[in-house]
Order: structure tokens, then C-alpha cells, then sequence
């Protein structure tokens, strides 16, 4: 029997569904679970309304592709199923996020940041995963995504069985909650879906909403990323609006505040991987520090981490406004100072406003 007639067999392709998702345990991923090439009735209609509202902010590639963004069996043609899996990033030892956000001399960078760039770890786990389903199957039509292309992830997981969307938009689980990364396995096989999640398990808490230092999340399962943290300090090309500067805190690159609250983050669990460790210190470092980086350092410190593609004056405009809002001492106002005529006007007028913010006029 050749191997296109056995597969043939609907058996062979359930088969070749749990050793998939054994596959994926083996590569690192925490887990794994299969879901169809369409995504859930009205996911079209909240995408455009989202769009439309313009709380894509300066996000212009969220509209760029249409609807195909929920339409994986468009954005692959040929696309039968969507194997989607999730790898915990949560780096273990890390100084505590809690300890860091209440000391504004620190400076704060999500935790997910913290060490080697996700997107390729993702990558190369789903590529090698690719790769043994070929080994199994022979030629067969497929693409790996993470963070990488238009892929409605979290709807794609929750389709899939992996969690739901929690109110704060992200994909939850009830015994690993919700700090993990998200990946898609797109293939032309047509394996067995498995159960998608229900509506959740967020009942009436709303936590998130009321920890959100700029009160991004607008309404339950509603983001406006024109006042997200994270669309603030890394999508934003140019400086952040100055209203919005003294709800950052010392926020400079990311935020986790809405799942530090969440209580189903009580079951988190650290991640295994080695790449996600803590790199060069950046869990427990202050901003007159990181402030005081040239461009050398930046490029040298952060190559291989995803605060790399920020760009050396946008991680310095960043630091300005942490140091805008930390508390005031000679070295924060010296460290400023230093940084008055630099070239970058984005950089050069954050800085301004954050000797303002202690007084000094210049």
C-alpha cells in the first residue's frame, strides 16, 4: 500500500493527529490541538468594526490583507487545517514584575522580552514539526506562522481547543493561564478537529480592565491599541502622545499589567526554555542605566531580542518618559541632561518634557 492510499484512510489521519500534538510536546511546546481552515461566525464582523474605529492606530498591516487575516484557507490556498500550539515564556528567576513596576527608578520591560527573540525559537520548533509530519506523510502543502503574518492567532487557538479569549483579548487556560506565545502549523491534511472552547472563564471579573494603567482595554474582549502600552512603546513609530506619558510609569518596553492581575495566571508555569532566560540583566536594571547605553551597546546588548527592532531612538525616547515620571534625583536630571541635543527630534523633545516633569527648565 502506497502511503497517498493510506492516508486516505479518515483512521490514518487521526493517527496522525495525536502523534502531531506528541510531536509538539516533545519540540517544547506546552500544547497542541487542531482546528478547521474557517474561524467562528462574526469574527469578520468584529475585525471590520475594529478597523474601522481606526484602533489599529499606525498598525496600517492589520488591514492590509482584508479579511484574509480570518480566512486561512485564503491566506494559504488550499489550507484544510490549523494546528495551533503554545510555548510558556515566563522566565523563571527573573526579579519579581510586581517588585519592579513599584520601584520607578527601575525600568520595566514585559517579561516576554527578556530574552532571545520569540519569533524564531517559534519558528524553528514549527518548522522541525513540519518537518516530521513530512517524514510520516511524503509532499504535502504547508506554511508555519508566529506573530509573523495576518493570522488571527488567539481565534485560530480558541477554534482549535487550545483556550478562549480572555477580557483582556489574549488567549487564557485554565491550568497554565495565559503567559505563553501562540504559533500555527497552516497544512493542506485534513485532520480531525478537535472541540473548540466555549464562550470561557472569565465570569464577571474584571480585573483587567481596571488595572490597565491607560485604560486601553475600553470595554470586555475590546482593545483600542492607541492607548495600549505595548502599541505605545513598540508599534508607535514616533514619540508617544504626550497626554498619555505620565500613565506609563517606568513602562518602556510592553506591558503585562492586565495579566498580573488575572487570577487564572495563579497556575502559570515558568518556562523550559533556555532561550527565553534573562539576558544582560534587563529583569532588574534602572533607567538611568539603560539611558546611558549608546548605540553600540543597544545593538550589541539586545541583538537576537525582539526589543531590537524598536530601534536605538525609539528605546531612547521610551527611557525618556520613564524617566519623565521616576522620581526626581540629580543623576535622573544629569542623565536627561546628557541627552538634550540629541539629533532625533522625537527623542530630543521627550526629553524636554521629562526635565519638565522635575522642573528644570531648558
Amino acid at each position: 500500500m502506497t502511503m497517498q492510499e493510506s492516508m486516505e484512510n479518515p483512521a490514518n489521519y487521526r493517527e496522525l493527529a495525536a502523534q502531531i500534538k506528541a510531536w509538539a510536546l516533545e519540540l517544547g511546546f506546552a500544547d497542541a490541538r487542531i482546528g478547521p481552515a474557517t474561524l467562528p461566525e462574526g469574527v469578520e464582523a468584529r475585525l471590520a468594526a475594529w478597523l474601522a474605529e481606526g484602533r489599529h492606530g499606525e498598525m496600517a498591516y492589520m488591514a492590509q490583507h482584508g479579511m484574509k487575516r480570518a480566512r486561512p484557507y485564503e491566506l494559504v490556498p488550499g489550507t484544510l487545517s490549523v494546528v495551533s500550539v503554545r510555548m510558556n515564556y515566563w522566565p523563571g528567576g527573573a526579579k519579581r514584575a510586581e517588585d519592579v513596576l513599584a520601584d520607578g527608578s527601575a525600568a520595566y520591560l514585559s517579561r516576554y522580552a527578556l530574552g532571545r527573540d520569540y519569533h524564531k525559537v517559534l519558528r524553528n520548533r514549527l518548522q522541525k514539526l513540519a518537518e516530521r509530519v513530512g517524514a510520516a506523510v511524503g509532499a504535502y502543502g504547508h506554511r508555519v506562522f508566529t506573530d509573523s503574518a495576518p493570522v488571527m492567532e488567539v481565534e485560530a487557538a480558541q477554534q482549535a481547543g487550545l483556550g478562549w479569549r480572555g477580557k483582556h483579548t489574549l488567549l487564557l487556560t485554565k491550568n497554565q493561564g495565559s503567559l505563553f506565545f501562540l504559533g500555527e502549523l497552516f497544512t493542506d491534511l485534513p485532520l480531525p478537529a478537535d472541540e473548540p472552547t466555549d464562550n470561557g472563564h472569565c465570569g464577571r471579573c474584571t480585573q483587567c480592565l481596571s488595572a490597565c494603567p491607560t485604560g486601553a482595554i475600553v470595554a470586555p474582549y475590546e482593545v483600542d491599541a492607541r492607548r495600549c502600552i505595548s502599541y505605545l512603546t513598540i508599534e508607535l513609530k514616533g514619540a508617544i502622545p504626550e497626554a498619555l506619558r505620565p500613565l506609563i510609569g517606568n513602562r518602556v518596553y510592553g506591558c503585562d499589567d492586565c495579566q498580573l492581575v488575572c487570577p487564572w495566571n495563579r497556575f502559570a508555569v515558568d518556562t523550559a526554555e533556555a532561550d527565553f532566560s534573562v539576558r544582560h540583566g534587563l529583569d532588574d536594571v534602572s533607567l538611568v542605566e539603560l539611558f546611558g547605553w549608546s548605540e553600540a551597546d543597544f545593538k550589541e546588548r539586545l541583538a537576537g531580542s525582539p526589543i531590537y527592532r524598536i530601534g536605538y531612538e525609539k528605546w531612547l525616547s521610551n527611557l525618556a518618559v520613564g524617566l519623565g515620571n521616576a522620581p526626581g534625583s540629580d543623576a535622573v536630571v544629569a542623565a536627561l541632561r546628557a541627552r538634550l541635543d540629541h539629533p532625533s527630534p522625537p527623542v530630543a523633545e521627550t526629553v524636554r518634557w521629562a526635565l519638565g516633569r522635575h522642573g528644570v527648565v531648558v
